[in-house]
């Protein structure tokens, strides 16, 4: 009896460990650079590194391309939060004037798909929720965002506005200990963290000890919340993601501005809890639009095909049949490239002269060509199909890509 009573508990407790709550938190710290970052002091950070992985990421699209992304705040959040860059989320600067709620944030796949689960935002910046996220906007499916605190930057008699800006630390302290007091008690499925005042030091002393004093106190606040984190993982067995980020770099001569498009400005990272990042993680050089499909990954939720086909990013876990499209169009036909990091299976190539999407409308793509996706390349011919604008969407058995091509008006 003793013995089937142990192999009864031994079953319950796999099955307990195989069906675990998984659940994330992503944190974006404002305008660090790499090289900022990695010379740092930072002992709490470098202990998710130890457990986990760091990879420099880029932001900003492709320079020079038809993704050319402004490196600019609100810019950055919004390429972390749908996976997209500017010319699909229409976020140009920090008036966030008029989002693009066609290209889904991470918040409204995910409450879309589990609309039972919790959702949770924490951050000075107000616009973060209602403006970025949407939360309850007719304009995102009145998407709510179960768990808020934010919006202290509008409270000037708990936090006193101060020309050098200490206040913003003290709601950063104050957001984090929120955070971290909610993930203890509340274990949201899916929340966002954003810190804010490294940024405000790096714009009014540039390099210097002020903002590196600044950089230490910002990762004093991520070990809180990673802190609790922890202890959800160890009394409650569940299974949680940690990713820190930040939206953009600074300047080469200064560090006190960012926004366009040199090296340091587009030089971000990426810190999580990720033990082992996939080949494309290790092959390339990811940006930040790989962090959404990467949460979803993990979160075990599935991308609508309408939200995998406009995606940007690809995940940093698991396999990728594709990465890395390349297309260009010459004598009435598409020739387009790709990297393939994990072999095997097939790559549709799907390919539309409309860019309906954008403004709601639907794409009639036309499947041109199934090849093995180690093959890497393919010519399709376009001859029924003259255009000056396609774009092309590859579906490997892992993931799905997409690539424009504009020819010259």
């Amino acid at each position: 009896m003793k013995q089937y009573l142990c192999l009864f508990f031994a079953v319950c407790w796999a099955a307990s460990v195989s069906g675990q709550q998984r659940k994330a938190v992503f944190i974006i710290v404002d305008g660090i650079s790499a090289d900022v970052l990695e010379q740092a002091q930072l002992p709490h950070l470098k202990s998710i590194i130890k457990s986990g992985s760091y990879m420099r990421a880029f932001v900003g699209g492709e320079k020079g391309g038809y993704s050319q992304t402004p490196t600019i705040s609100a810019v950055g959040y919004n390429s972390v939060l749908t996976g997209t860059w500017v010319n699909k989320h229409n976020v140009w600067d920090n008036d966030i004037a008029a989002p693009n709620y066609q290209y889904w944030t991470i918040f409204r796949t995910f409450k879309t798909h589990f609309p039972q689960k919790k959702t949770a935002i924490y951050s000075s910046w107000l616009d973060n929720r209602t403006k970025l996220v949407g939360d309850r906007l007719e304009a995102t499916g009145n998407l709510p965002i179960d768990i808020k605190y934010d919006g202290y930057e509008l409270d000037t008699v708990r936090f006193p506005h101060d020309r050098k800006k200490a206040y913003m630390e003290r709601i950063d302290a104050h957001v984090s200990e929120e955070a971290a007091k909610s993930i203890r008690q509340q274990a949201p499925d899916l929340s966002w963290v954003y810190l804010e005042y490294t940024d405000d030091m790096g714009h009014m002393y540039g390099d210097s000890p002020e903002f590196a004093s600044a950089i230490q106190k910002m990762d004093e606040k991520v070990g809180r919340i990673w802190e609790a984190v922890q202890y959800r993982k160890k009394q409650f067995k569940e299974d949680w993601l940690i990713v820190i980020t930040t939206d953009h770099g600074r300047d080469e001569q200064t560090g006190k501005h960012h926004g366009g498009q040199s090296y340091r400005q587009r030089s971000g990272w990426i810190i999580s809890n990720i033990q082992q990042p996939n080949t494309y993680a290790r092959i390339s050089y990811p940006g930040v639009v790989d962090i959404m499909p990467t949460i979803a990954r993990f979160l075990q939720l599935p991308l609508p095909q309408h939200v995998s086909r406009e995606s940007d990013g690809v995940a940093l876990t698991g396999k990728v049949s594709v990465a890395q499209p390349v297309v260009n169009c010459f004598r009435d036909a598409l020739d387009i490239t790709w990297v393939n990091p994990d072999p095997g299976g097939t790559v549709k190539i799907w390919v539309t002269v409309t860019n309906a999407y954008k403004t709601g409308g639907t794409d009639d793509y036309r499947l041109l060509a199934e090849v093995p996706a180690g093959q890497r390349h393919a010519v399709v011919s376009v001859k029924d199909l003259p255009s000056k604008f396609y774009k092309v969407v590859l579906e490997g058995k892992e993931n799905t890509v997409n690539r424009w091509w504009i020819g010259e008006k």
